[in-house]
């Protein structure tokens, strides 16, 4: 499931960078795994970097406020 921007607000700092953390390893198994051939949820590749991209900039706005 997506995180949304409001979920991503709520958290604090600390708590965006280890959903970051989570979320690059995941992205990372993943990955792996599609080049094994056994990944069936091609999207979910998708979905994680866009859930990256919106971990950063949060995080990014929120350190310059």
């Amino acid at each position: 499931m997506p995180l949304t921007a409001k979920e991503i607000r709520d958290l604090t700092t600390t708590e965006i960078n280890v959903k970051l953390n989570e979320t690059r390893e995941k992205l990372l198994s993943l990955r792996l795994r599609t080049q094994t051939g056994q990944v069936e949820k091609t999207h979910e590749l998708r979905t994680l970097r866009k859930d990256i991209a919106r971990l950063e900039t949060i995080k990014t706005q929120k350190t310059a406020a």
